[in-house]
């Protein structure tokens, strides 16, 4: 089972201002940030649920891009998460729907961050 996973972005102040905009409708928000005064040697801001951060999005040049996927309570907050990563500057990467060649209630939603990763909201309700 994965405790926390961490991307990199090259605009930080970019990227935590889209993602706390896009996981919101998620239930997902700043849970903790690490900055640069606390000479850490890492910069970036954790966002979960319930006081516990489990998605990481850190300062620096990403290794690639990746694709994450978040699950939604219901086929509204998907639909939710769409419109609100898309406000946020999110490109539309597969608008939401059925995708029955998962499974005939996979309904997901995908857009792709300020870096390119590919980000999906899923209900499988």
């Amino acid at each position: 089972m994965i405790d926390h996973i961490g991307i990199r972005a090259r605009d930080y102040k970019k990227s935590k201002a889209f993602y706390t905009a896009a996981l919101a409708p998620l239930g997902y928000g700043v849970i903790m940030e690490l900055t640069e005064e606390m000479n850490l040697g890492y910069i970036g801001v954790g966002f979960g649920i319930d006081r516990k951060p489990d998605f990481w999005v850190g300062a620096g040049e990403p290794n690639g891009t990746v694709h994450i996927a978040l699950v939604a309570k219901d086929r509204q907050t998907v639909d939710a998460f769409h419109a609100a990563a898309l406000a946020a500057g999110g490109k539309d990467h597969g608008g939401p729907g059925v995708r029955a060649h998962y499974h005939p209630n996979y309904y997901g939603a995908f857009v792709l961050d300020p870096d390119g990763n590919n980000i999906e909201a899923v209900c499988h309700k």
